[in-house]
């Protein structure tokens, strides 16, 4: 009979759980039973690979599914790397699609789109980092084949291609929007001969105002090169992906900017779509690096869009004498953007 017990305890509980039921064995010889004990054999967590390696390096599903967030934490955590819109999607999608990576299933990712699902992936990748699972992550993304890439290069070329018969030209773009609405022309034109991208430039654009009320201008504008110095203001213009380092504007559109009033993002926003208007900052952005090449070769557009790392501007771009000839063919592409612009 004992040995019966313990062919079935062998099968279903533990040694430690055995050694209890022993002790309430009754009438048996305590040393006879131990003896038996130690003979039987129970199997071990394996170190190696397979599903005893979850169990060793994950928490299990339900203790994950009930952890909690702390998501002003997670806030603090994204604060510094992201822009504060960036953070609020971050924290949106996190919260929403967080049992994802708690349950370890990206299938439902599978049927959203690829936009949507690429900010999804942003965001619990952030999140994962944050939670100390980012391993983790990394596996189910492998393991769904999924990507936030934005697909093959020949792709991207022939949609920004097509985007031109089908959309209209930028340039004209442009134009209809300054004549409609003329306090946004400083802005615009700003936007057109910097290359930046829209919320940099809005950024900048502010600060002008803000530091010319302040008597303190020449912090970040240079008049004798006519350089605004972005990396003087690091906290708006040197984040951790998106980057700003210098722009060549004339004297003639910083006079344009000081002369208006500050904007914010929604005015802009809200009054472009209640005249019906296609938002198409990122399209003057491309319309900037696609014309300079008649000036500028690809580094340096690369630079000035703020597409190197900081190491390589001080190395490579933070020479008195570079800026000087740098600056001299950029305005050779801005005043013709301009006269193409204003129709001479």
């Amino acid at each position: 009979m004992i040995e019966f017990l313990f062919f079935i305890a062998r099968a279903l509980i533990t040694e430690q759980a055995l050694s209890s039921i022993l002790d309430y064995l009754e009438g048996q010889n305590r040393s006879e039973s131990s003896k038996f004990l130690g003979e039987v054999s129970f199997p071990k967590k394996v170190q190696g690979a397979g599903s005893s390696v979850r169990i060793e390096h994950h928490p299990p599903k339900a203790i994950l599914a009930k952890k909690g967030v702390n998501w002003v934490s997670f806030e603090d955590f994204l604060r510094g790397k992201c822009s504060d819109r960036v953070i609020r999607d971050r924290v949106r999608y996190a919260k929403k699609y967080k049992h994802c990576l708690f349950e370890r299933d990206f299938n439902e990712l599978n049927n959203v789109s690829e936009g949507k699902q690429k900010l999804i992936l942003k965001s619990l990748s952030a999140l994962s980092k944050f939670l100390g699972l980012y391993e983790e992550f990394k596996r189910l993304m492998n393991g769904y084949g999924l990507t936030w890439a934005s697909g093959k290069a020949e792709d991207l070329l022939i949609s920004r291609m097509n985007k031109i018969s089908t959309v209209g030209d930028v340039v004209n773009w442009i134009k209809m929007v300054e004549a409609k609405n003329p306090s946004l022309k400083p802005l615009i034109n700003f936007m057109l001969i910097s290359g930046l991208r829209f919320e940099e430039a809005l950024r900048s654009y502010n600060l002008i105002i803000e530091l010319s009320n302040e008597k303190e201008l020449d912090k970040y504008y240079e008049r004798e090169n006519e350089l605004l110095k972005h990396y003087h203001f690091k906290k708006y213009f040197i984040r951790r992906t998106k980057k700003a380092f210098i722009s060549f504007v004339p004297k003639n559109i910083i006079a344009e900017i000081l002369g208006s009033q500050k904007l914010t993002k929604s005015m802009v926003y809200c009054k472009l779509r209640r005249q019906g208007f296609n938002l198409r900052f990122s399209d003057i952005r491309e319309y900037y690096a696609t014309f300079m090449t008649k000036v500028l070769n690809p580094a340096e557009i690369d630079f000035l869009q703020g597409r190197v790392s900081t190491s390589v501007f001080m190395k490579n771009y933070f020479n008195p004498a570079l800026i000087k000839d740098l600056r001299h063919r950029v305005f050779q592409g801005v005043n013709e953007m301009l006269e193409i612009l204003s129709g001479t």
